[in-house]
């Protein structure tokens, strides 16, 4: 799960920040600005965007004329990612697009697109002083720079807000596009124009939703079908059509997995080279054949992940929940990720490796809301927001991978969203259900069903079957544990190991190992989705071709009827030994191969384990029952026929394991009922995966995905666990008491002392005091709109110098007999989110959970004590719980 630049993110960042330099340069030139600008563009890349800011800050970017009271150009940066540098959008410096490390892939592509508009633009602009411009490009005075806006500077889009690996403050953006929502009802009223223009942005949630629907559920088919082609590729081709499948050559013959002979328009491989299908000879080839084509698929999924797009490896589940959560990881959902995460995915599963595609489905999902998001403004531009399209995108994932649009939408709800309003719900509904039907419409299962193992049971349970449901939910919950430990084991050992530098060879290596052991076994030789569907499917009279349905059938008498009872033959007892060792073989390769530089998802692989723990357990009850028919708690019940479905435990065991590696409970019983049709059984999955949960939960706190979140060392807090402990607000603030607090005065420090203090600390903001002598708080101002409006001023205010007084005041000083005071009252946060030092962590760690809080002050009687950020409570709740508070490694 550990990314490539995740182990060296900042240098990653230092080799974006020298190509963004450069077109800085080619951007400043051809706009006419060949100096002045160079240290202000240099230090822009590098910004600290952290901002703590809540609704006030809009208040706050009012752009103001010149009036008696500020005598001075509006040097306000705006905190649109529309604006440029330079005061409003109109002077002579503001024409280049300030392009940072906080771009992703997509962002980019648009915004080279809209740069030669920008020149233009920026000529007809030029001759105005202090242009101001309403949020849709009228000019007024007092008027309101949105995120959305489209005035002159959204020329030029897709400028980040935030840096890369830094937390988005969820109060602002979200007070952010309140206010955008007010004004543009406000202007619905003024023509017919504007209410047409409100009406489409009321509708482009579900326009947006629609879009990733309809494509998440194209993506999905192609994955699919070329994943299918691609797994069968190894064993032989079809000769008349070499684009299909054995599914789709043999389709006439209705082939069985277990019996090729039937099919004469499919070629194996040994029969291609003109040798017989049968026999040690073509064996020995088939064999070889096995091996090279997974090695070749696997090192080219690899070398392209490595290659092109780093990000696209694992799973993709814990990533998407930390950006869920407010955190911004750039590139990891751009376009070069969701198409080598598409082929690598496809590549991956074709290699045989034990892993699923479900997982990286979500992924891939969540890439294409991304990149829609960008197309509607108020999704793209707002961080915030773009979390709502998100969520939906993960539903539409869950509801793609498996068939199971229900499932998919309680799945974003329950494990990966962390803002989720019942808007987001309806959209997450609908954007599932659009997905589904793009994916029933292209039929890749090759069946009338749109879920992945459709199995129909008519049989009822008996009470007495509870007792083996749950008993399959503890052994789920044991081998979910055990499979998170050693996961997490080798994963660690990976990452800190001279293991990591070589991950191709890594994919190779157990590539090797896995088409080797896995051949000769036919249970681990086939597809792991056929598997699981012989395991949970019920046997008729009939089948002869699968060993698991290798039963003696017989007609007994009990009391007056004649009932039809069946014994296992020795089909049975040798699939039971073959399975067992699957299970071994398949469990231990998991281990190894969840965490690879390949794309792999976990879904698949848990099912199997599961299933294959329910089918054994199933034919153990089966024949217990068979040969004890007399007991008392199956009088009555089994009168009629055999009531014991040994494929119903291997849907039960597969729930159980999966909620137990995942620690899901309601969002997994709706995805094994819809994944296998098997609505009658409701209460044993209920049953098995509570189970499985509160045995997971005795032995180890965590499921894989939030494993691996702390592997990472991602900023996640999560809220389904609470804080139990009983420290203060002053425990955990910085600095500690005894300590220096790094503070801004309101009207006492010159532009020579913000520099200095910018230049010696690296926070993301400052609070603003009255003095040093009389610490109490006035504001808030961030660390990124210091830097942009004191080189704005420099450069367009005559009379600013390093010895100006800054003021955050509405007042300027009776006796200022020194040149032109700095008035920066515009960029302050007056109302930023406050806490006493007596306050309990307790009520701290909620607000920064449900208020989406990056930092809050500290004060005692109005005085200002310190600061707690949200790494600050993420290292405290470990500490507190005898961990690591190291391994949190982003801010």
């Amino acid at each position: 799960m550990e990314k490539f630049p995740l182990k060296g993110s900042r240098e990653a960042a230092a080799e974006g920040n020298s190509y963004i330099t450069a077109y800085q340069t080619v951007m400043k030139k051809s706009n006419g600005h060949t100096s002045g600008a160079g240290a202000e563009g240099e230090g822009d890349a590098n910004y600290h965007d952290h901002p703590l800011a809540t609704h006030s800050k809009l208040t706050t970017s009012l752009t103001a004329a010149a009036t008696d009271d500020e005598d001075m150009i509006d040097i306000t940066p705006r905190s649109s990612p529309g604006d440029v540098i330079g005061g409003g959008g109109g002077s002579s410096s503001g024409g280049y697009h300030r392009e940072t490390a906080t771009e992703s892939d997509t962002e980019r592509d648009f915004a080279h697109a809209g740069n030669h508009h920008n020149q233009r633009t920026m000529h007809h602009h030029h001759h105005q002083h202090v242009p101001t411009h309403s949020a849709f490009g009228d000019p007024m005075d007092g008027a309101l720079s949105f995120y959305g806006s489209s005035d002159v500077q959204d020329d030029i889009p897709g400028i980040g807000q935030y840096e890369d690996f830094h937390t988005i403050d969820w109060q602002r953006d979200i007070a952010r596009d309140r206010m955008r929502h007010r004004y543009i009802v406000k202007k619905r009223q003024d023509s017919v124009w504007d209410l047409i223009k409100g009406s489409i942005d009321a509708g482009s949630g579900w326009l947006c939703v629609l879009l990733v629907g309809i494509a998440a559920g194209c993506v999905a088919g192609m994955v699919d079908i070329g994943a299918s082609w691609m797994s069968d590729l190894k064993h032989g081709i079809c000769p008349p059509a070499f684009w299909f499948n054995r599914e789709q050559c043999c389709y006439p013959a209705k082939q069985s997995v277990f019996e090729e002979g039937n099919c004469s328009t499919w070629k194996t491989w040994p029969e291609i080279f003109g040798l017989s299908r049968n026999g040690t000879g073509p064996y020995i080839i088939s064999y070889i054949w096995y091996v090279l084509w997974a090695l070749l698929f696997a090192s080219l999924s690899a070398s392209l992940v490595r290659m092109f797009a780093p990000y696209a490896c694992g799973s993709g589940i814990p990533e998407i929940k930390t950006i869920l959560s407010g955190f911004i990881i750039r590139g990891y959902l751009g376009k070069w990720t969701l198409l080598i995460k598409s082929v690598g995915l496809m590549l991956s599963v074709s290699a045989g490796l034990t892993l699923g595609k479900e997982g990286p489905m979500v992924h891939i999902a969540s890439c294409i809301g991304n990149i829609f998001s960008h197309v509607f403004p108020k999704y793209g531009r707002n961080e915030a927001k773009k979390r709502e399209i998100l969520s939906a995108a993960a539903a539409a994932g869950v509801s793609v991978a498996f068939g199971a649009p229900i499932g998919g939408v309680l799945f974003s709800l329950e494990e990966v969203s962390y803002y989720f309003p019942l808007k987001t719900l309806w959209r997450s509904f609908f954007c599932a259900l659009i997905a589904a039907f793009v994916l029933r419409s292209l039929t890749p299962f090759g069946n009338e069903h749109s879920v992945l193992f459709f199995v129909e049971y008519n049989k009822p349970w008996i009470f007495f079957e509870l007792i083996p449901f749950v008993f399959l939910g503890i052994m789920g919950g044991v081998i979910g544990t055990f499979f998170i430990k050693a996961n997490l084991w080798w994963c660690r050992y990976r990452k800190f190991s001279k293991l990591g530098q070589y991950p191709v060879m890594e994919v190779l290596f157990v590539t090797l190992v896995t088409g080797i052991i896995c051949y000769p076994n036919p249970f681990t030789r086939m597809n792991m989705n056929e598997l699981i569907f012989l395991l949970v499917s019920k046997c008729s009279p009939g089948d002869v071709t699968n060993p698991l349905c290798d039963y003696k059938r017989m007609n007994i008498t009990m009391g007056n009827s004649v009932i039809e009872v069946t014994e296992p033959g020795p089909g049975i007892y040798s699939s039971i030994w073959l399975l067992m060792l699957t299970f071994i073989l398949k469990l231990a390769l998991t281990i190894f191969t969840f965490g690879m530089k390949v794309p792999a998802g976990l879904f698949i692989p848990s099912l199997l384990l599961g299933a294959i723990m329910g089918r054994i357990v199933g034919i153990g009850v089966e024949q217990f029952a068979y040969s004890y028919p007399n007991i008392w708690f199956f009088t009555g019940e089994c009168a009629d026929s055999n009531l014991i479905t040994p494929g119903l435990y291997a849907v039960v065991g597969a729930a159980a394991v999966l909620g137990g590696v995942t620690r899901m409970t309601v969002s997994l019983v709706v995805i094994m009922f819809e994944l296998t049709g098997g609505v009658r059984y409701i209460v044993p999955l209920m049953a098995a995966a509570m189970a499985s949960k509160w045995v997971g939960d005795a032995l180890g706190r965590q499921g894989i995905y939030d494993a691996h979140i702390a592997l990472n060392g991602y900023p996640f807090l999560d809220s389904k666990e609470e804080f139990a402990h009983t420290t203060l607000a002053a425990d955990v603030m910085q600095p500690k008491r005894n300590e220096t607090l790094n503070v801004i005065t309101q009207d006492s420090m010159t532009v020579d002392d913000v520099e200095n203090l910018l230049k010696e600390t690296e926070h993301n903001g400052y609070p603003v005091v009255v003095s040093r002598e009389n610490q109490y708080l006035v504001g808030f101002v961030l660390r990124r709109d210091l830097n942009l409006a004191i080189g704005n001023a420099k450069r367009l205010i005559e009379g600013i110098s390093s010895s100006s007084i800054v003021i955050f005041t509405s007042t300027t000083p009776t006796q200022n007999l020194g040149p032109q005071p700095l008035k920066l009252k515009k960029i302050l946060d007056m109302a930023p989110i406050t806490v006493t030092d007596q306050t309990p962590m307790e009520t701290v760690v909620d607000m920064f959970r449900k208020l989406g809080l990056r930092q809050t002050l500290v004060t005692h009687n109005g005085r200002l004590l310190g600061v707690i950020t949200k790494k600050d409570v993420l290292r405290h709740v470990k500490q507190m719980d005898n961990e690591d508070p190291n391994t949190v490694l982003f801010n």
